[in-house]
């Protein structure tokens, strides 16, 4: 073979090597390939962190993630544990000519930047102590998947500190100032005596009276926040006992014990449904020391089965209805059920413009719902654990290294990288 001859071979091998090279990272998120969903979204986010935009592969082998290639990002995705794909251009773009025929039920939806995250919790005392004997699953799943929050409560909500954030959580609290109407079975324990005094110091603190009437004030400005462009993601009791709060203002729903005066006994005749987000009709539950806030909660006779607990994901269309197909991405659709204070939100106490995701026909009940609410959004989801299906009060954290393909968790996920796309324009 001529020199020539051999010139001409290298530049042509050189030239289908740089046509082949990598261009892209594909996270697949199917049931098979993935060996670490959760911290999937972590490396996602992370690479949104770094001012590179990434894309969601919408229904596509389970609501893949894919992000141009680099040496950084492909050591990543191995130090962390998380399965991936690399990508030429040409087959990259293959993927999606794919995703985006009409006649498929998929999409591609640009990730544009990393969402500032808030969790309201209250963290600790000021004291420095954690009072609360119990986890939540948010800030579990997001330390676990490397996604950096910020810690917001009272004072910071009351100081206008949301808008920093694109995202905010609510944890599992009762915003109705009923401490969870824990009094019957845990009113001894000094975690409850040291928590009611926290909050009625800062109720004083924020020049109120009582503890629902802060928690009101709190609730409210949440709720101007969402209106005005925030995303607000729930979960458990701060699911319903928020709505309850805001259908309550101005009438005393709590009995003596939790704020030194009687309820109203006419309280369930004032409430008004108007200034709810998501639940109307509902019956509240006046016993104080019933576990229990109102019949939002499908609680009173449900008989399911813990073995077949599971609830349904619904199918949307991508490229019709991209938000509730973005918070739907799963490799499964039927995912197991799970209990907390507030399990599951009776049909018929939802607003018919709230949208479910989740539910459990033959209980008659929604596990999953989203909305919109002004120019913002907000997602309810019932129960506390997803991998622990019963937690009880003082039950260490559950280990997320022991389920890093919780299709639950994932869904928790979904919602915490929806706000990196809000920009898109929707289809009409």
């Amino acid at each position: 073979m001529t020199f020539r001859r051999i010139l001409l071979l290298g530049v042509f091998l050189l030239g289908l090597l740089a046509h082949t090279r990598a261009a892209y990272i594909l996270l697949p998120m199917d049931e098979v390939s993935q060996k670490n969903h959760l911290k999937a979204y972590g490396i996602t986010y992370w690479v949104l962190s770094q001012g590179v935009e990434a894309y969601w592969l919408l229904n596509y082998r389970g609501g893949s993630f894919a992000f141009p290639y680099t040496s950084v990002f492909e050591r990543e995705c191995k130090i962390r544990g998380v399965s991936y794909e690399t990508l030429a251009d040409a087959q990259f773009a293959a993927i999606q000519e794919y995703i985006l025929n009409p006649e498929v039920n998929m999409d591609v939806i640009k990730l544009e930047k990393a969402p500032r995250i808030a969790v309201y919790s209250p963290d600790k005392n000021e004291r420095g102590e954690t009072i609360q004997p119990w986890d939540d699953a948010v800030t579990l799943v997001l330390t676990y998947a490397e996604i950096p929050y910020d810690i917001v409560y009272d004072n910071e909500v009351l100081a206008n500190k949301l808008p920093l954030y694109d995202w905010l959580h609510l944890h599992h609290e009762d915003f109705t100032g009923q401490y969870g109407k824990f009094y019957a079975s845990h009113s001894s324990q000094p975690w409850y005596r040291e928590h009611v005094r926290h909050m009625e110091n800062l109720a004083r603190e924020n020049g109120f009276a009582k503890v629902s009437q802060l928690k009101l004030a709190v609730a409210k400005k949440i709720a101007e926040y969402v209106a005005g462009g925030g995303f607000m993601f729930a979960m458990c009791s701060a699911t319903d006992t928020y709505d309850i709060a805001l259908a309550a203002e101005g009438v005393d729903i709590c009995a003596e014990m939790y704020d030194g005066d009687p309820a109203d006994p006419n309280a369930q005749q004032k409430l008004d449904f108007s200034k709810t987000m998501a639940f109307h009709n509902f019956q509240l539950v006046r016993d104080p020391l019933t576990y229990e806030h109102s019949t939002i909660d499908n609680n009173f006779g449900r008989n399911v089965n813990p073995e077949q607990d599971y609830f349904t994901l619904f199918d949307f269309s991508a490229k019709w209805d991209p938000i509730p197909t973005m918070l739907t991405q799963c490799h499964t659709r039927t995912v197991k059920g799970f209990m907390g204070q507030s399990t599951a939100f009776l049909k018929n106490t939802i607003k018919p413009h709230v949208l479910i995701m989740g539910e459990n026909k033959p209980a008659l009940e929604a596990r999953y719902i989203h909305s919109t609410y002004g120019k913002g959004f907000f997602t309810f989801y019932g129960g506390h654990d997803p991998e622990d299906y019963r937690h009880y009060v003082g039950d260490p954290p559950t280990d997320l290294a022991l389920h890093p393909n919780s299709p639950g968790y994932r869904l928790i996920l979904n919602n915490i990288l929806f706000p990196a796309a809000r920009k898109k324009p929707q289809k009409t």
